[in-house]
C-alpha cells in the first residue's frame, strides 16, 4: 500500500526600497518562506495541498517583507 508523502514549497522574494528624488538605495533584501504539504496517492489531491502550501507560503512571505520593509523605513 502506498503511503503518504511530504513535499515542500519553498518562495524566495528579493527587494530594493530607492528613494524616488534621489534614487539612494533605503534598503535591500531577501527573505523566503517554505510551506509543507502531504502527498497522497491521489493525483488531484496532492496538486491541490501543493496548491494551498504555495498559497500559504505567499501570505507568509508578503508578511515577511511588509515587516523587513517597515524595519528599512523605521531606520530612516
Amino acid at each position: 500500500m502506498d503511503q503518504p508523502t511530504a513535499g515542500t514549497v519553498t518562495l524566495t522574494s528579493r527587494y530594493r526600497l530607492t528613494d524616488i528624488r534621489s534614487g539612494a538605495v533605503l534598503g535591500t533584501g531577501t527573505r523566503s518562506f517554505s510551506a509543507s504539504f502531504d502527498r497522497p496517492s491521489q493525483e488531484f489531491a496532492t496538486y491541490r495541498a501543493q496548491i494551498d502550501a504555495e498559497n500559504r507560503a505567499a501570505r507568509e512571505l508578503a508578511q515577511l517583507l511588509s515587516l523587513a520593509i517597515a524595519q528599512d523605513l523605521a531606520k530612516r
